[in-house]
């Protein structure tokens, strides 16, 4: 059920897909899921402001979606790793940023629709 949602500067090359079947088996790893239920978007951002606007920061913010129910300490390792991995996938010079958050499992839906 993981929803990985990828926020970058448009003009970033980094090996997207590289780094989402990587974040797949990793968060397949730390929480009790499988890679078939993990989903990543890639929304590159054309405009963007770091600070106070200077030229040459790009910028990776990652939230992953997950249902309640996982301890702090499961999440923060989640994090730490996600942010390791995307550390190591970003050549140049950037500001990261990894978050997870919790989806409520009362009000959360998700379905595989099979189309018309």
């Amino acid at each position: 059920m993981p929803q990985i949602l990828v926020d970058h500067s448009a003009q970033l090359d980094f090996d997207r897909q590289g780094f989402a079947a990587a974040a797949h088996l990793l968060i397949c790893e730390v929480i009790d899921t499988t890679v078939a239920e993990c989903k990543t978007v890639f929304r590159p951002a054309a405009e963007y402001r770091v600070g106070d606007g200077s030229p040459g920061q790009a910028v990776v913010l990652v939230e992953i979606k997950i249902l309640a129910g996982r301890s702090t300490e499961l999440r923060a390792e989640l994090t730490a790793r996600v942010l390791a991995l995307l550390e190591a996938s970003v050549a140049v010079p950037a500001l990261l940023g990894v978050e997870v958050t919790e989806l409520d499992r009362e009000t959360y839906r998700f379905v595989h629709h099979p189309g018309r």
